[in-house]
This record gives C-alpha cells, sequence and structure tokens, in this order.
C-alpha cells in the first residue's frame, strides 16, 4: 500500500456517512460511522479499518480520502500527528491477508495498491502516516510468523526469522542451542523440549539505541513452535491453531526489530525460548521434576503447562541485562480467554504503577489489556509438594483461577529480578476477532503496545 497527498485518475472518492451500513455506489465508496460525531479512540480505531475492509469487498484498489474528513470524526484530544499514525496503523492492518499457502486467483488477490490523503498537513505527511505504516508493516509480519502452519515452523526456523527480522538494523542476536543451555543449566527449558526432535533454541535480541548506562527494556516472548500438550495430549480440535502458541515470541522479535527500525533512543533486549512440545518416549512426564536455570525446582503436574516453565528460564536469564522493567507476553491460557473473551489480553503485575502505565498504553495503542489479580492470599496455588514449585495450582481444583495461576506461577521467578514486571497473557488476542476488521488468523498482539512501551522509555529517560 502507497500513501499519496493527492489523487490521481481513476481514484474512487471516500465519503463518510451517518449510520452503520456502507455501499459502493459505483462513482463513491460510502462508509457508514454511526450515529454520531467525534468518535472515541476505540470506535476511531475501528471505523478506519471498516475503510480498507469495505474497499476490499468492493474489489476497490484506489482511494481518495480527505483529511478534513478524518479529522471531523477524531476528538480534539487526538492530534494531528496522532490521527495520521493511527490512520496509517489501521489502513496498512486491514489491508493484510495471509496467502503464502494460496494460488493466486485469475482476478488477482484483493489488496490496496494506494490511498490518497488530499489536504493533509505537512507534519502528517512526514510523520504520522509514516511512523503508523511503520508499525502497521512489523505487526503484519508478526502475524505471518504466526500463521506459518506448525510443519513449517520450528525453533530454529524462528531463530531465523528473528535474525530476517533486524537484518540491516543495529540489533544484534545470539542464539542458544541445546549444548551451551545445558552448560547454562536452563533445565526447564531443556525439559519441555526432550519430547521433540527439534532442538530447543534460547533468542537473544539486543538492540541499544541509547546510552550503555540506561538500563534496557527486557520483553520475553512464549516461543513454543507447535504445542501437542506434550504426554497429556490436547484432546478433539484443541490442537488446530497450536501453531500460533509462539505469537508472544513473534510479536516480541517484531518489536525489537521495529525499536531498531525506527532508531528509537532506548535500549531493549528481546528473549524468545522456543522449543516444539511432543510427545514422545523422551517427553517429560506428568511427575516430573526440573531443575531451573535459578536453582528452583518445577514439578510439571501437566504437560500442558508448558509455557510458563520454559519462562522461567527466561525470566532468570534477564537478571543479568540489570533491567528497568520486564514484560512476559504470552498465549499462556485458555482461562484467559474464557475470563475475558477476545478482546483484551490478560495483565498481572507486581507493581501498581508499572500496571496503570500498561492499561494507559494499551488504551492508545489499540492493543486493549485487562488486570487480574496476584494477591497474597493466591499463594497456595504455587506450593510443590514433591518440587518447589507446581506449574498448575495445587490449591484445589487445577481449573480454578487459571488465569492468575499462570501468573502466580512466573511471579515466583519475576521476584529475583529485582524490577518491575508484568506478564501478559495473550492467549485471548491471538487471533482476530469477526467485529474488528482484520483478516482470520494472527491478531499480532501486543507488537503496538510492546514499542509504545520502548517509545514511554526512551522519552522518559
Amino acid at each position: 500500500m502507497e500513501f499519496i497527498p493527492a489523487p490521481k485518475k481513476g481514484f474512487v472518492p471516500v465519503r463518510f456517512i451517518e449510520g452503520v451500513l456502507s455501499r459502493y455506489s459505483g462513482k463513491e465508496l460510502l462508509v457508514g460511522y454511526g450515529d454520531k460525531k467525534p468518535l472515541v479512540r476505540r470506535k476511531l480505531i475501528l471505523f478506519l479499518r471498516k475503510i480498507v475492509a469495505t474497499a476490499k469487498q468492493n474489489r476497490l484498489k484506489n482511494l481518495d480520502i480527505n483529511w478534513k474528513d478524518l479529522r471531523a470524526l477524531a476528538s480534539k484530544d487526538v492530534s494531528d500527528l496522532a490521527l495520521g499514525k493511527l490512520a496509517g496503523e489501521a489502513f496498512v492492518m486491514a489491508d493484510y491477508e495471509h496467502v503464502a499457502y494460496k494460488e493466486k486467483p485469475r482476478e488477482g488477490f484483493s489488496f490496496i495498491e494506494t490511498i490518497a490523503v488530499r489536504n493533509t498537513p505537512e507534519e502528517v505527511k512526514r510523520g504520522g502516516f509514516w511512523v503508523g505504516e511503520q508499525i502497521a508493516l512489523e505487526v503484519n509480519e508478526c502475524r505471518s510468523l504466526s500463521n506459518m502452519p506448525g510443519g513449517d515452523m520450528t525453533p530454529k526456523i524462528l531463530a531465523a526469522a528473528a535474525k530476517k527480522a533486524v537484518k540491516g538494523t543495529k540489533a544484534k542476536i545470539k542464539v542458544l542451542g541445546r549444548k551451551e543451555m545445558t552448560k547454562l543449566g536452563m533445565g526447564a527449558v531443556l525439559g519441555i523440549a526432550k519430547g521433540s526432535s527439534e532442538e530447543p533454541q534460547f533468542i537473544v535480541m539486543e538492540y541499544w539505541g541509547a546510552a550503555k548506562k540506561d538500563k534496557p527494556v527486557v520483553l520475553i516472548g512464549k516461543g513454543v513452535t507447535f504445542d501437542t500438550g506434550g504426554l497429556q495430549v490436547k484432546p478433539g480440535d484443541s490442537m488446530l491453531g497450536m501453531h500460533m502458541d509462539m505469537s508472544g515470541g513473534a510479536a516480541v522479535i517484531h518489536a525489537v526489530a521495529l525499536a531498531a527500525k525506527l532508531k528509537v533512543k532506548a535500549n531493549v533486549v528481546g528473549l524468545i525460548p522456543a522449543v516444539e512440545n511432543s510427545p514422545s518416549g523422551e517427553a517429560v512426564r506428568p511427575g516430573d521434576i526440573l531443575k531451573s536455570l535459578s536453582g528452583k525446582t518445577i514439578e510439571i503436574l501437566h504437560t500442558d503447562a508448558e509455557g510458563r516453565v520454559i519462562l522461567a528460564d527466561a525470566l532468570t536469564y534477564s537478571k543479568r541485562y540489570n533491567p528497568q522493567v520486564v514484560v512476559d507476553v504470552a498465549t499462556l491460557t485458555g482461562a484467559a480467554l474464557v475470563a475475558l473473551g477476545t478482546q483484551a489480553s490478560g495483565l498481572m503485575s507486581n507493581n501498581q504503577k508499572f500496571e496503570d502505565l500498561l492499561r494507559q498504553l494499551g488504551e492508545e495503542s489499540g492493543d486493549y489489556v485487562w488486570p487480574m489479580p496476584l494477591w497474597e492470599e493466591y499463594d497456595a496455588m504455587v506450593k510443590g509438594t514433591f518440587g518447589d514449585v507446581p506449574n498448575i495450582s495445587t490449591d484445589g481444583n487445577s481449573r480454578d483461577g487459571g488465569v492468575i495461576a499462570g501468573g502466580k506461577f512466573l511471579e515466583v521467578f519475576a521476584k529475583d529480578i529485582g524490577c518491575p514486571w508484568a506478564h501478559l497473557d495473550i492467549a485471548p488476542r491471538m487471533t482476530a476477532n469477526q467485529n474488528e476488521f482484520l483478516a482470520k488468523g494472527a491478531a499480532g498482539t501486543p507488537v503496538r503496545l510492546l514499542f509504545a512501551l520502548v517509545e514511554y522509555y526512551a522519552k522518559a529517560n
């Protein structure tokens, strides 16, 4: 998609109308914005996507939009630059579809080629649209990575994708294999990986965009390239879609890549433990006890609660960077989907101010999050019987408080880091829902939120 300042011959004018219905008259595209304006930020983002989604439905290629019409829909607290950024993001994200495995139809795929935005202020042309476009392109790369079938995605392929994502930037990549992880004592990652013939990888991404004395923001992403559930194999159709269980890792890869490409003045580290969780004679068993990098032992009560186990070693590894803050991102629990539906990711933190910041940045970026408690009253969930920490709750029914049990497990390992930490359970946002004008498949959550966090600390420092 290309943005230009003036339409050319054959461009279809776009007009915004009251109501929810949209249509193409043959001469102009009419898009309904609702019953009143300006739109609140959430509705504005959806409407901007709706413009492109409606154009694609009508197989239109080139659109003519008046900036003044966009400005009239946005509230005064949204600056011109912010509006341009939101529009650039929304247009490019709404245009994405995962067609890599499809035969090209005779009439071609329905993608937007050019959007002309007339009367755009100069600062928005230079900054807003361009920045929004760059963010969206990286979100879409994350979506493509997450959408790849499990047969085409292994820990080594994920590591190669991380290297490709930052090629040409100042970001550096280091990948630890089984030998290096054994030497370090990463028994949690290695234990989960035992069931698969695919070698585990621990991907380390470093972007030093600020002074070395500035503490880095550390982002940790779950990289389970396919999750069968292990020996306690997933039932029925529950395994379908589990090629996306590395979505947290994909988001971290592309958040770091985005910071490096836009040369943000911040230090950022990305850590992605990558494994395949498979059943075999070598696989970890219920009742096994793994020794983590921290020295704490993990009692495996269920082999399908593997994501938190590999994140434990990553949390401990993050200590060596003396981080400013740490955020881990994972498609961790189906319980989060039950609790929150498909509208928001679960958020847990050991620091109230940090939790509030992430909620604010979530609203601004469009990657919405909602907090869950980590009260001391839940500590019994993570008291092991034969090991230090169980990987599912031992406090009665393991289905009760499943989201919180995952967060409490990770909190055990985060306590030693010595800085604000947050856990994002992105299982609810692994795939786009039908009401947000995005193509089916991976949603690219939470690349925008992670990038907003990096920008926040760049400004704060």
